[in-house]
C-alpha cells in the first residue's frame, strides 16, 4: 500500500513554500464570478487557504490533506471544515464545490492513482465549476538544461501539459487551458507563449453545465 504521508512528511520544505501565496493568488484569479464554495486540495497547513480567505472573506472553503499533524496545525478561522484522505476517495457528496484548488499536487500521486483523482475532482465539482492546478513542468527550460527531474522526494509523477490536458479531457472536462505559473510569471506573467520558459504551469479546466 502507498504510503503517502511519509512521502509527504519527509518534504518540510512544502510547509514554508515562499510561492504559497502568489500561486493562490493566481488561482484566485480564474475563479468564476459566482463562487462560494471551494475546496483546497493538499491544503497543508493551510497557508494557501488563509489566502483565498483574505482575498475574499465570504468564501467557505474545506481543505483536504493526508498528513494529519498538518491539518492539525491549521488556524480554526481558515476552513469551514478538514478532511484527512486521499484524493482518490474524497468523502464529499457529488456536486460539492464550485472551485477546487489543487497547488503543486498531482505530482504527489502515483501514476496509476492520477486518473482516479481527476475523476474525484470531476464528481465533486458542481456543474460549471471549475478546476484550478499547478504543477512542475517537466519541459521546463532549466531543468532540460541542467538534466535535472521533476521526479524525486515525494514527487512521484510528472505531467507533460498535452498528457494531462488529454487526461483531463478524457474525465469529462472542457475549455482546458494551460497557462505559466511559478516564478517566472514575475518577469513574463503567465501568458509567455513559450511554456518551457516556466517551471510550473497552471491547468484551468471546466465542468461541463449539464453533468
Amino acid at each position: 500500500m502507498k504510503n503517502y504521508e511519509e512521502l509527504n512528511i519527509a518534504q518540510e520544505v512544502s510547509e514554508t513554500d515562499p510561492f504559497t501565496r502568489e500561486r493562490y493568488k493566481q488561482f484566485y484569479c480564474h475563479f468564476p464570478d459566482y463562487v462560494q464554495t471551494v475546496i483546497d486540495i493538499g491544503c497543508n497547513t493551510g497557508r494557501g487557504g488563509e489566502i483565498l480567505k483574505e482575498l475574499n472573506p465570504n468564501l467557505k472553503v474545506v481543505g483536504l490533506d493526508c498528513v494529519a499533524s498538518r491539518l492539525a496545525k491549521i488556524s480554526p478561522n481558515i476552513y469551514v471544515s478538514t478532511i484527512c484522505s486521499y484524493s482518490s476517495n474524497i468523502e464529499s457528496p457529488d456536486y460539492s464545490f464550485d472551485v477546487v484548488v489543487a497547488g503543486e499536487f498531482i505530482e504527489h500521486i502515483y501514476p496509476d492513482e492520477v486518473l482516479r483523482t481527476l475523476q474525484e475532482f470531476y464528481r465533486i465539482l458542481k456543474p460549471n465549476g471549475r478546476l484550478l492546478l499547478t504543477t512542475p513542468n517537466p519541459n521546463y527550460l532549466r531543468l532540460k538544461l541542467t538534466g535535472g527531474s521533476v521526479l524525486g522526494g515525494a514527487h512521484v509523477s510528472q505531467h507533460y501539459s498535452t498528457d494531462l490536458k488529454q487526461q483531463l479531457e478524457s474525465v469529462g472536462f472542457v475549455n482546458v487551458e494551460i497557462t505559466g505559473s511559478g516564478k517566472v510569471t514575475r518577469i513574463l506573467g503567465e501568458k509567455f507563449p513559450i511554456l518551457s520558459f516556466y517551471g510550473s504551469y497552471l491547468a484551468i479546466a471546466t465542468k461541463e453545465e449539464n453533468r
